[in-house]
Protein backbone atom coordinates (compact mmCIF):
# COMPACT_ATOMS: atom_id res chain seq x y z
CA UNK A 1 0.00 0.00 0.00
CA UNK A 2 1.47 3.34 -0.95
CA UNK A 3 1.79 6.36 1.34
CA UNK A 4 -1.51 8.01 0.55
CA UNK A 5 -3.28 4.72 0.87
CA UNK A 6 -1.89 4.54 4.39
CA UNK A 7 -3.30 7.98 5.13
CA UNK A 8 -6.67 7.12 3.64
CA UNK A 9 -6.49 3.69 5.23
CA UNK A 10 -6.62 5.20 8.68
CA UNK A 11 -9.64 7.31 7.77
CA UNK A 12 -11.48 4.30 6.38
CA UNK A 13 -9.99 1.87 8.88
CA UNK A 14 -11.17 4.02 11.75
CA UNK A 15 -14.68 3.83 10.36
CA UNK A 16 -14.28 0.08 10.19
CA UNK A 17 -13.11 -0.12 13.79
CA UNK A 18 -16.11 1.84 14.90
CA UNK A 19 -18.43 -0.69 13.25
CA UNK A 20 -16.70 -3.99 13.98
CA UNK A 21 -19.54 -4.63 16.41
CA UNK A 22 -23.20 -5.59 16.26
CA UNK A 23 -23.63 -2.43 14.93
CA UNK A 24 -28.49 8.69 21.52
CA UNK A 25 -27.79 11.04 19.95
CA UNK A 26 -25.05 11.76 22.30
CA UNK A 27 -23.04 8.68 23.18
CA UNK A 28 -21.68 9.35 26.65
CA UNK A 29 -20.04 6.41 28.36
CA UNK A 30 -21.45 6.00 31.86
CA UNK A 31 -19.13 6.06 34.85
CA UNK A 32 -20.26 2.55 35.77
CA UNK A 33 -19.17 1.29 32.35
CA UNK A 34 -15.83 3.09 32.53
CA UNK A 35 -15.21 1.50 35.94
CA UNK A 36 -15.53 -1.93 34.31
CA UNK A 37 -12.69 -1.23 31.87
CA UNK A 38 -9.09 -2.10 32.89
CA UNK A 39 -6.74 0.87 33.33
CA UNK A 40 -4.16 0.39 30.56
CA UNK A 41 -6.44 1.09 27.60
CA UNK A 42 -4.85 1.20 24.16
CA UNK A 43 -8.05 2.14 22.35
CA UNK A 44 -11.62 2.80 23.45
CA UNK A 45 -14.46 2.88 20.91
CA UNK A 46 -17.99 3.98 21.80
CA UNK A 47 -20.87 3.49 19.38
CA UNK A 48 -24.43 4.81 19.55
CA UNK A 49 -26.25 1.69 18.37
CA UNK A 50 -29.46 3.51 17.41
CA UNK A 51 -27.61 6.10 15.31
CA UNK A 52 -25.96 3.28 13.38
CA UNK A 53 -29.27 1.49 12.89
CA UNK A 54 -30.83 4.65 11.44
CA UNK A 55 -28.15 5.11 8.74
CA UNK A 56 -28.24 3.00 5.57
CA UNK A 57 -24.59 3.71 4.77
CA UNK A 58 -23.53 2.83 8.31
CA UNK A 59 -25.33 -0.51 8.03
CA UNK A 60 -23.68 -1.21 4.67
CA UNK A 61 -20.33 -0.52 6.29
CA UNK A 62 -21.16 -2.79 9.20
CA UNK A 63 -22.08 -5.61 6.81
CA UNK A 64 -18.64 -5.25 5.19
CA UNK A 65 -16.61 -5.45 8.36
CA UNK A 66 -18.59 -7.45 10.96
CA UNK A 67 -16.29 -10.31 12.03
CA UNK A 68 -17.74 -13.85 11.95
CA UNK A 69 -17.15 -14.25 15.70
CA UNK A 70 -19.33 -11.28 16.56
CA UNK A 71 -21.97 -12.35 14.07
CA UNK A 72 -22.09 -15.68 15.92
CA UNK A 73 -22.35 -13.82 19.23
CA UNK A 74 -25.27 -11.77 17.90
CA UNK A 75 -27.00 -14.96 16.76
CA UNK A 76 -26.34 -16.61 20.14
CA UNK A 77 -27.80 -13.60 21.99
CA UNK A 78 -30.89 -13.73 19.80
CA UNK A 79 -31.28 -17.45 20.45
CA UNK A 80 -30.95 -16.83 24.18
CA UNK A 81 -33.94 -14.52 24.23
CA UNK A 82 -32.58 -11.05 23.40
CA UNK A 83 -33.89 -8.82 20.64
CA UNK A 84 -30.55 -7.10 20.01
CA UNK A 85 -32.01 -4.26 17.94
CA UNK A 86 -34.45 -3.33 20.70
CA UNK A 87 -32.27 -4.07 23.74
CA UNK A 88 -28.94 -2.43 22.89
CA UNK A 89 -28.57 1.36 23.16
CA UNK A 90 -24.79 1.74 23.27
CA UNK A 91 -21.72 -0.42 22.66
CA UNK A 92 -18.22 0.23 23.95
CA UNK A 93 -15.08 -1.72 23.08
CA UNK A 94 -11.82 -1.39 24.96
CA UNK A 95 -8.52 -2.78 23.75
CA UNK A 96 -6.15 -2.82 26.71
CA UNK A 97 -2.59 -3.85 27.41
CA UNK A 98 -1.53 -6.65 29.74
CA UNK A 99 1.77 -6.09 31.61
CA UNK A 100 4.38 -8.48 30.24
CA UNK A 101 2.17 -9.54 27.30
CA UNK A 102 2.82 -8.26 23.77
CA UNK A 103 -0.79 -8.77 22.69
CA UNK A 104 -3.81 -6.77 23.83
CA UNK A 105 -7.17 -8.03 25.06
CA UNK A 106 -10.56 -6.67 24.08
CA UNK A 107 -13.64 -6.37 26.28
CA UNK A 108 -17.06 -5.20 25.14
CA UNK A 109 -19.70 -3.43 27.21
CA UNK A 110 -23.31 -3.16 26.03
CA UNK A 111 -25.78 -0.75 27.63
CA UNK A 112 -29.54 -0.97 27.28
CA UNK A 113 -32.42 -2.99 28.73
CA UNK A 114 -31.71 -6.72 28.95
CA UNK A 115 -34.05 -9.64 29.85
CA UNK A 116 -31.65 -11.01 32.45
CA UNK A 117 -34.10 -13.50 33.95
CA UNK A 118 -34.95 -14.92 30.53
CA UNK A 119 -31.23 -15.45 29.92
CA UNK A 120 -30.80 -17.16 33.28
CA UNK A 121 -33.77 -19.44 32.61
CA UNK A 122 -32.46 -20.27 29.15
CA UNK A 123 -28.99 -21.13 30.48
CA UNK A 124 -30.54 -23.34 33.16
CA UNK A 125 -32.83 -25.03 30.64
CA UNK A 126 -29.88 -25.98 28.44
CA UNK A 127 -27.67 -26.96 31.40
CA UNK A 128 -25.13 -24.25 30.61
CA UNK A 129 -22.65 -23.98 33.47
CA UNK A 130 -21.24 -20.60 34.27
CA UNK A 131 -17.95 -19.56 35.87
CA UNK A 132 -18.45 -17.79 39.22
CA UNK A 133 -16.35 -14.70 39.96
CA UNK A 134 -17.20 -13.29 43.36
CA UNK A 135 -20.88 -12.23 43.12
CA UNK A 136 -21.15 -12.66 39.32
CA UNK A 137 -21.48 -15.62 36.96
CA UNK A 138 -19.87 -15.63 33.50
CA UNK A 139 -21.66 -17.71 30.88
CA UNK A 140 -20.25 -19.07 27.59
CA UNK A 141 -22.15 -18.09 24.44
CA UNK A 142 -22.35 -21.22 22.32
CA UNK A 143 -19.37 -21.92 20.07
CA UNK A 144 -18.43 -18.25 19.62
CA UNK A 145 -15.43 -18.41 21.96
CA UNK A 146 -17.00 -15.47 23.77
CA UNK A 147 -18.73 -15.22 27.14
CA UNK A 148 -21.12 -12.78 28.80
CA UNK A 149 -21.94 -11.52 32.27
CA UNK A 150 -24.82 -9.25 33.26
CA UNK A 151 -23.88 -6.69 35.90
CA UNK A 152 -27.55 -5.69 36.11
CA UNK A 153 -30.51 -5.26 33.77
CA UNK A 154 -28.82 -2.35 31.95
CA UNK A 155 -25.19 -3.48 31.54
CA UNK A 156 -23.74 -6.54 29.83
CA UNK A 157 -20.02 -7.33 29.49
CA UNK A 158 -18.81 -9.69 26.77
CA UNK A 159 -15.50 -11.01 25.46
CA UNK A 160 -13.13 -13.84 26.25
CA UNK A 161 -13.34 -15.37 29.73
CA UNK A 162 -10.00 -13.75 30.62
CA UNK A 163 -11.16 -10.32 29.44
CA UNK A 164 -14.37 -10.51 31.47
CA UNK A 165 -12.37 -11.51 34.55
CA UNK A 166 -10.15 -8.45 34.00
CA UNK A 167 -13.25 -6.28 33.66
CA UNK A 168 -14.78 -7.56 36.91
CA UNK A 169 -11.45 -7.08 38.70
CA UNK A 170 -11.41 -3.45 37.56
CA UNK A 171 -15.00 -2.83 38.58
CA UNK A 172 -14.51 -4.45 42.00
CA UNK A 173 -11.29 -2.56 42.73
CA UNK A 174 -9.07 -5.64 42.62
CA UNK A 175 -7.10 -3.94 39.84
CA UNK A 176 -7.01 -0.28 38.69
CA UNK A 177 -9.78 0.79 36.33
CA UNK A 178 -9.88 3.12 33.34
CA UNK A 179 -11.21 5.85 35.62
CA UNK A 180 -7.67 6.18 37.04
CA UNK A 181 -6.05 6.65 33.61
CA UNK A 182 -5.72 10.45 33.62
CA UNK A 183 -3.99 10.74 30.23
CA UNK A 184 -6.80 8.90 28.41
CA UNK A 185 -9.55 10.55 30.45
CA UNK A 186 -8.28 13.94 29.28
CA UNK A 187 -8.97 12.94 25.66
CA UNK A 188 -12.67 12.25 26.28
CA UNK A 189 -14.59 15.47 27.11
CA UNK A 190 -14.66 16.89 23.58
CA UNK A 191 -16.09 13.67 22.17
CA UNK A 192 -19.02 12.48 24.22
CA UNK A 193 -21.66 14.33 22.20
CA UNK A 194 -20.77 12.32 19.09
CA UNK A 195 -22.60 9.18 17.93
CA UNK A 196 -19.31 7.30 17.35
CA UNK A 197 -16.06 8.24 19.05
CA UNK A 198 -12.74 6.68 19.93
CA UNK A 199 -9.53 7.51 21.78
CA UNK A 200 -6.06 6.00 21.31
CA UNK A 201 -3.18 6.06 23.79
CA UNK A 202 0.32 7.45 23.22
CA UNK A 203 1.94 4.22 22.05
CA UNK A 204 -1.02 3.35 19.85
CA UNK A 205 -0.97 6.85 18.36
CA UNK A 206 2.75 6.58 17.58
CA UNK A 207 2.23 3.23 15.86
CA UNK A 208 -0.80 4.53 13.97
CA UNK A 209 1.00 7.62 12.67
CA UNK A 210 4.03 5.58 11.62
CA UNK A 211 1.73 3.30 9.63
CA UNK A 212 -0.23 6.21 8.16
CA UNK A 213 2.89 8.03 6.94
CA UNK A 214 4.56 4.96 5.43
CA UNK A 215 7.98 5.85 3.98
CA UNK A 216 7.48 9.45 5.07
CA UNK A 217 7.82 8.21 8.64
CA UNK A 218 11.51 7.60 7.94
CA UNK A 219 12.32 11.29 7.62
CA UNK A 220 14.11 13.08 10.42
CA UNK A 221 11.16 15.33 11.23
CA UNK A 222 8.95 12.39 12.20
CA UNK A 223 11.71 10.68 14.19
CA UNK A 224 12.09 13.89 16.17
CA UNK A 225 8.42 14.37 17.04
CA UNK A 226 7.16 10.77 17.22
CA UNK A 227 7.91 10.15 20.88
CA UNK A 228 6.27 13.41 21.93
CA UNK A 229 2.82 12.58 20.52
CA UNK A 230 0.34 12.57 23.41
CA UNK A 231 -2.66 10.63 22.08
CA UNK A 232 -5.42 10.79 19.50
CA UNK A 233 -9.19 10.70 19.09
CA UNK A 234 -11.66 10.40 16.25
CA UNK A 235 -15.38 10.82 15.72
CA UNK A 236 -17.83 9.59 13.08
CA UNK A 237 -21.10 11.12 11.99
CA UNK A 238 -23.54 9.66 9.46
CA UNK A 239 -25.99 12.56 9.21
CA UNK A 240 -26.02 14.09 5.71
CA UNK A 241 -23.18 11.97 4.38
CA UNK A 242 -20.16 10.58 6.20
CA UNK A 243 -17.95 12.79 8.36
CA UNK A 244 -14.77 11.52 9.96
CA UNK A 245 -12.67 13.75 12.24
CA UNK A 246 -9.27 12.77 13.62
CA UNK A 247 -7.34 14.81 16.20
CA UNK A 248 -3.76 13.92 17.14
CA UNK A 249 -2.77 15.73 20.33
CA UNK A 250 0.85 16.92 20.50
CA UNK A 251 2.76 18.91 23.15
CA UNK A 252 3.01 22.16 21.15
CA UNK A 253 2.12 24.04 17.97
CA UNK A 254 5.43 23.25 16.25
CA UNK A 255 4.94 19.50 16.57
CA UNK A 256 1.36 19.73 15.31
CA UNK A 257 2.41 21.84 12.32
CA UNK A 258 5.24 19.41 11.51
CA UNK A 259 2.87 16.44 11.51
CA UNK A 260 0.41 18.36 9.33
CA UNK A 261 3.15 19.15 6.79
CA UNK A 262 4.30 15.52 6.66
CA UNK A 263 0.78 14.19 6.05
CA UNK A 264 -0.08 16.92 3.56
CA UNK A 265 3.05 16.34 1.49
CA UNK A 266 2.43 12.59 1.37
CA UNK A 267 -1.16 13.18 0.23
CA UNK A 268 -0.13 15.49 -2.63
CA UNK A 269 2.52 13.07 -3.87
CA UNK A 270 0.18 10.12 -3.91
CA UNK A 271 -2.62 11.98 -5.63
CA UNK A 272 -0.58 12.00 -8.85
CA UNK A 273 -0.83 8.21 -9.16
CA UNK A 274 -4.16 7.63 -7.41
CA UNK A 275 -7.20 5.97 -8.97
CA UNK A 276 -10.31 8.14 -9.50
CA UNK A 277 -11.88 6.75 -6.32
CA UNK A 278 -8.71 7.49 -4.33
CA UNK A 279 -8.41 10.97 -5.84
CA UNK A 280 -11.97 11.70 -4.79
CA UNK A 281 -11.19 10.55 -1.26
CA UNK A 282 -8.02 12.66 -1.15
CA UNK A 283 -9.98 15.73 -2.27
CA UNK A 284 -12.50 15.03 0.51
CA UNK A 285 -9.76 15.00 3.16
CA UNK A 286 -8.46 18.17 4.81
CA UNK A 287 -5.21 18.06 6.82
CA UNK A 288 -4.39 21.04 9.05
CA UNK A 289 -3.21 21.92 12.55
CA UNK A 290 -4.78 24.11 15.22
CA UNK A 291 -2.71 24.96 18.26
CA UNK A 292 -1.14 21.73 19.49
CA UNK A 293 -3.57 19.47 17.57
CA UNK A 294 -3.12 17.86 14.15
CA UNK A 295 -6.53 17.73 12.48
CA UNK A 296 -7.68 15.40 9.71
CA UNK A 297 -11.20 15.83 8.35
CA UNK A 298 -12.81 13.47 5.81
CA UNK A 299 -16.22 14.41 4.38
CA UNK A 300 -18.10 12.62 1.63
CA UNK A 301 -21.64 11.83 0.47
CA UNK A 302 -23.36 8.51 1.09
CA UNK A 303 -23.07 7.59 -2.59
CA UNK A 304 -19.37 8.43 -2.74
CA UNK A 305 -18.68 6.48 0.41
CA UNK A 306 -20.67 3.53 -0.95
CA UNK A 307 -18.31 3.51 -3.96
CA UNK A 308 -15.35 3.55 -1.59
CA UNK A 309 -16.80 0.53 0.25
CA UNK A 310 -16.64 -1.45 -3.00
CA UNK A 311 -13.15 -0.32 -3.95
CA UNK A 312 -10.01 -2.46 -3.80
CA UNK A 313 -8.57 0.10 -1.39
CA UNK A 314 -11.31 -0.50 1.17
CA UNK A 315 -10.92 -4.26 0.87
CA UNK A 316 -7.18 -3.93 1.53
CA UNK A 317 -7.93 -1.87 4.65
CA UNK A 318 -10.42 -4.19 6.33
CA UNK A 319 -8.92 -7.56 5.42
Amino acid sequence: MNRWRKILSFSVGAVALATLTLSASASQLATESQAAVPKDVQQLIVVDYQAMENSDIAMKLRAKVLPPELKRLQDALQQSGMNVNQSVVQLAFASYRIPGDVSARIVGIASGQFPVQEFADNFKKHHVKGTPVRNETIYPMGNTGLSVVFLDQTTMIFGSLEAIRDSLDARDGVKPSFLTNTAMQNLIPALQDEAVWSILDQKGTQEMMKSVLGQAAQVADFSTVKNSLVGSRYTMDFNQGVRFSLDVVTPDTVTAATMSSLMGAAALMEKMNATPTEQQAIDATNITSSGNVLQVRFVTSDDQFASLLNSQLFQSVVH
